[in-house]
């Protein structure tokens, strides 16, 4: 059942892609908010890590009104060499929303834009965690057509369980009607 939303926001979000230029005026609020939000304990070094590598593939909404953070999504796209053969795999570290906006689309909508810019990088596919506990992301990702695909116990530092959670943007499989020509 579907829970209705008490109000509509007043205004709609900016979806602006990461830029080292914002490092100044947004870092402190990107970690206050993703601190916030997610059990793990982030150094700046790890925000650094992901936004100085992968600043094409963050993404920030930000208030029309004062340009403050609504909502941020950290991602990263490597080749990944446990599979045969290896893939291109994305991987969306970082997800959060200001409680004052939550339910609104601005998760989807992060979500997407970061889908749609690893896609466009030949990502084969995006994987993510997720706590057990955490319905709202686990009903967004599954909605995207991620899947579980394994259970990580006690994966976070507060002794929650995880989820990895994969979403195939090409198949794994070998197209056999192309071996048969």
């Amino acid at each position: 059942m579907e829970v209705a939303r008490a109000t509509e926001l007043p205004r709609k979000p900016r979806y602006f892609q990461y830029k080292h230029a914002f490092e100044k005026n947004y870092l402190p609020a990107i970690r206050a908010l993703i601190s916030k939000d997610l059990s793990e304990p982030y150094s700046i070094y790890v925000y650094r890590y992901f936004l100085y590598q992968w600043a094409h593939l963050c993404y920030m909404a930000l208030d029309p009104v004062d340009n403050s953070l609504m909502g941020v999504i950290i991602c990263k796209l490597e080749h990944h060499a446990s599979h045969s053969p290896p893939t291109h795999r994305g991987y969306i570290a970082m997800l959060a929303v200001s409680s004052t906006f939550r339910g609104h689309g601005i998760a989807t909508a992060l979500v997407k834009m970061a889908i749609d810019a690893m896609a466009e990088r030949h990502a084969d596919e995006i994987v993510l965690e997720t706590e057990e506990t955490n319905i709202p992301a686990m009903r967004l990702y599954e909605r995207l057509g991620f899947l579980r695909s394994k259970k990580l116990h006690r994966y976070y530092l507060n002794g929650n369980s995880a989820y990895r959670l994969v979403l195939l943007l090409k198949p794994t499989e070998p197209d056999v009607s192309q071996q048969l020509e």
